[in-house]
């Protein structure tokens, strides 16, 4: 059972929430796309399948099922689900996940899911603040949100949080994130707004700063997370690299 099996079944039960972590869990996930043909550099071609429903592209959450589809070797492109979601969005097209494999995760979803899940993961980064705080308070910020920031950011992060008051009378809720290397501060910045996204807790405002682990401003503020330490992904082929996705023909 992988874990979308797992969030499948809930989300068939009625669980809402495993709806979200199901869409969630399914962007981020590395997923094997059957290929026409072998990739040529950033050029993929998927093979499109023309099923009673419309044309479906097909993919796996494992390559244990992608073999159990086929009888021989298959070309193939593993590719995170969110770039196969935004790379197919307006096409018409549909996504086979794990079809013929008996999974629990077995279905088809239809171009109108796939623009759903490009919509959630269209999000901006929180814009920076400028106003001076002047004041901390106890945060409000539900348990299952920050299960869903602490799952969001990579690496030895501490997340600290509070509520602040600003000048001017602006009030809010602050993430301060201790540990965080500069050079991906925006990456994770977006990765908070897709967490509160897909949370489906209605969290209101929640700023987010980081700040150096010597900073006084963390003595008023709660620790609430620190972030699992995650390996760094080996693979570099197509679609692998975030700021290059591949071009599917």
């Amino acid at each position: 059972m992988s874990r979308l099996d797992d969030l499948h079944a809930a989300m068939t039960a009625g669980d809402e929430g495993a709806e979200l972590g199901f869409y969630r869990a399914l962007a981020d996930a590395e997923l094997f796309v059957l290929l026409a043909a072998e990739a040529e550099a950033e050029v993929i071609t998927p093979r499109v399948f023309d099923l009673a429903d419309g044309p479906v592209l097909l993919a796996f959450d494992s390559e244990e099922r992608l073999a159990g589809f086929s009888a021989g070797p298959q070309p193939y492109a593993a590719l995170p689900g969110r770039v196969i979601a935004g790379q197919m969005a307006g096409q018409g097209l549909s996504l086979g996940l794990n079809l013929g494999s008996s999974a629990a995760a077995e279905m088809v979803l239809p171009p109108e899911a796939l623009a759903w899940l490009v919509a959630m993961l269209d999000t901006q980064a929180p814009v920076a603040v400028t106003a001076r705080v002047v004041g901390y308070q106890a945060h409000g910020v539900p348990g299952a949100v920050i299960a869903a920031l602490r799952s969001a950011v990579p690496g030895a992060v501490r997340g600290y949080l509070a509520g602040v008051r600003y000048v001017g009378g602006g009030a809010g809720q602050m993430l301060a994130l201790v540990g965080v290397d500069p050079a991906v501060e925006a990456k994770v910045a977006r990765a908070v707004t897709e967490a509160l996204a897909f949370s489906g807790v209605e969290a209101g405002a929640l700023d987010v700063v980081f700040l150096a682990a010597g900073d006084a401003v963390l003595a008023r503020m709660v620790a609430v997370f620190d972030a699992v330490v995650a390996e760094e992904p080996e693979s570099v082929g197509p679609g692998m690299d975030p700021l290059r996705p591949p071009v599917l023909r």
